[in-house]
């Protein structure tokens, strides 16, 4: 296939605007032929306003070969159909959303991330246990990969073989659309993942291409030779090279190498062609019809290949989304883009839109740095190395904000950028070491019980798997029978979630760590994931630990309450609201992280997280930094905040939260 190199210099405006304007008058008139009256305006004003956002792109991507004007009507009529079968309940949605754009980043969202097998055995298990949910206050639930994949290794459900069908084994679309509105009405926002950048080679659209149909044969990157392949690979990493060696596999079907960046089953899609980039829209839509609010869109950095570089992050990626997002806010405004960029901190901010000129782009995206800052941070007991990398972060851009998150269901890779590192006189090198020793338990003092991920001796690269309880020490307190380090290990995973809480942004709990669960071993004889230790932390739900969840004594009950405690009191914080803009601040003491909020309209708010393993204090002059000569502690039920020799103490591995009094 063609590189894909835009040759273009992009639209005028002028153009842009004559085509909106052309579009924007034949789909009027069908809209009102086709649509209730007051969505048939609702759709016409959102197209003239959203249309040229698509259009820049568009041409940007395929003026060059393609018909841009032909490919703007056919999507333009993908969106009446999407609106026409629309149900009343989301096209109200739909017009609260326009209301209130920023609602995913209100102060009382708090996320919630599970399998649904490993969660509730079903779909309609899930629908049973929304009471759970909405007692540890979550708002937002993104159910792991659910839709049809293959049989066999399917990378976790990522290979999917139908964007239109549930797994069996968890239920059917119509159980998946009586899930959404089932946690519409208790005010809960769904999640569901799309993989945009490539499908299992068992979907339809690839056993139409291996049958020799050459319009689907054109949906994948397909090399009848060796040598492009080749020349590709002297410029591209390896996602698993443990496990899935090489960007590229020879497909007896199709006699021809294939684009299989993650594993040989999951075949490459070729974006250059505007009849995938079509395509996939459909299948937003249709998530989106189905009640799904947010698309979390899985891989989205490997979109677009381009010869002599890593195949990531390209320019023309960010085109795609910013068509999509415009496209899709016209048919469904009410659903919002979650980006899968597990890239460098320097090229985050852009899946948010932050560009040369802000490009609408995704709503959220993974603070994978604060993430790894954390646990650097408690492994250490130093957070100079944190506050480094965090205050260099670009802020997202107004309207956007992170996730941010503690533990995930992936490995966790130290992104610990060398600079960083030099400047608090570390050796990155020697630090991601170190890491990976401390949380597989290698180290000497390690409270961790991690294993390593990809471990290469070569190049001393690892990543760590291991859930949250077992790498912050919970599990090693409990098989030492020691009160003390338990208490310390449960204090240490909850100041973890109340840095993630009070960061800013929308905070996800992964299932199980609100109850302490330990590692999961039952992979090890499984034949599906023995491959693959990642699911050591994707443990089934233990609901005889739950009933535990209300026994003060239980460490489920100690655990669980102070998670609801971080949820109740960030709901009653307005600084936590996204639209403020988070800031870390360096203290007189290591030990603890110290982070500024600015909020616009409600002051500011100065978060203390100490990571140490005793009791720390800061110089209080920290306050009149901030601005807040009267401060309480919305972590302490507002209580005044006791400032004794000009400190302001922080027990040990614990947060405040502090805002006007």
């Amino acid at each position: 296939m063609a590189d894909g190199q835009s040759t273009h210099p992009g639209a005028t405006r002028a153009r842009v605007a004559e085509l909106t304007e052309q579009l924007a008058v034949a789909a009027s008139h069908e809209a009102r032929s086709r649509l209730a009256r007051r969505d048939a305006a609702a759709f016409a004003a959102r197209l003239e306003r959203s249309l040229p956002d698509a259009l820049d792109p568009l041409i940007r991507l395929y003026g060059a070969e393609h018909d841009v004007p032909a490919l703007a009507r056919r999507l333009v009529s993908t969106l009446l159909d999407a609106v026409g079968s629309r149900s009343d309940e989301l096209l109200e949605l739909d017009h609260r959303r326009e209301i209130g754009p920023d609602w995913f980043l209100d102060q009382s969202m708090v996320g919630y991330v599970c399998y649904v097998d490993r969660f509730a055995g079903t779909l309609a298990g899930v629908r049973g246990r929304l009471d759970y949910l909405r007692e540890l206050g979550v708002t937002y639930l993104h159910l792991m990969p659910l839709l049809a994949s293959r049989d066999g290794p399917d990378d976790g459900g990522y290979a999917v073989t139908d964007y239109r069908a549930v797994d069996p084994r968890l239920g059917t679309m119509a159980d998946l659309e009586e899930l959404a509105t089932a946690l519409r009405n208790s005010r809960i926002s769904l999640c569901l993942d799309v993989v945009v950048n490539h499908t299992a080679s068992e979907h339809a659209w690839a056993r139409r291409a291996a049958e020799g149909d050459e319009t689907y044969r054109a949906y994948y990157r397909t090399f009848d030779s060796r040598a492009l392949p080749d020349a590709y690979e002297a410029s591209l990493p390896e996602v698993f090279p443990d496990t899935a060696p090489g960007n590229f596999t020879y497909a007896e079907e199709l006699d021809a190498w294939v684009w299989t960046t993650f594993h040989d089953y999951q075949w490459d899609l070729d974006y250059s062609n505007p009849d995938v980039f079509a395509a996939m829209l459909a299948e937003m839509l249709h998530l989106a019809n189905r009640g799904v609010e947010v698309l979390r869109l899985d891989a989205v950095p490997f979109t677009w290949k381009r010869l002599g570089t890593d195949c990531q992050n390209q320019p023309e990626a960010h085109w795609l989304l910013q068509a999509w997002r415009a496209l899709v806010r016209i048919a469904a405004p009410a659903v919002i883009f979650k980006a899968e960029a597990i890239v460098p901190p320097g090229q985050l901010v852009q899946y948010l839109g932050a560009h040369v000129r802000q490009r609408a782009e995704c709503e959220l995206a993974y603070h994978n740095q604060l993430m790894v800052m954390g646990w650097s941070a408690v492994a250490a007991r130093d957070v100079r190395l944190p506050t480094r990398a965090l205050e260099r972060m670009r802020p997202p851009p107004p309207g956007t904000g992170w996730v941010t998150y503690v533990r995930c269901h992936d490995d966790i890779g130290w992104a610990v950028d060398d600079a960083d590192a030099a400047a608090v006189g570390l050796d990155g090198f020697a630090h991601r070491g170190f890491l990976n020793a401390f949380y597989a338990g290698e180290h000497p003092g390690s409270f961790a019980r991690g294993e390593r991920f990809q471990d290469d001796p070569a190049t001393g690269d690892a990543r760590i798997s291991g859930t949250a309880a077992a790498l912050a020490g919970i599990t090693q307190a409990l098989e030492a029978g020691d009160d003390t380090l338990l208490d310390q290990a449960i204090r240490r995973l909850l100041v973890l979630y109340a840095v993630c809480f009070g960061w800013g942004g929308l905070p996800l709990i992964y299932m199980g760590d609100e109850l302490a669960l330990g590692n999961e071993q039952s992979w090890r004889t499984d034949p599906a994931a023995c491959g693959d230790n990642r699911w050591l932390h994707r443990p089934w739900m233990d609901w005889q630990a739950a009933a535990r969840r209300h026994d003060v004594d239980a460490v489920e009950g100690r655990v669980h309450a102070g998670f609801r405690h971080l949820a109740a009191a960030r709901r009653r914080t307005p600084a936590l609201h996204g639209a403020a803009r988070t800031r870390p601040l360096w203290t007189d003491d290591t030990g603890v992280l110290a982070w500024r909020r600015d909020h616009p309209r409600v002051g500011p708010m100065l978060g203390l997280a100490n990571v140490a393993d005793e009791d720390r204090s800061v110089d209080a002059g920290v306050l009149a930094d901030v601005s807040l000569p009267a401060a309480v502690d919305a972590l302490d039920g507002d209580a005044p905040v006791d400032v004794t020799g000009g400190r302001i103490p922080v027990a040990r591995l614990s947060a405040r939260w502090l805002v006007e009094g």
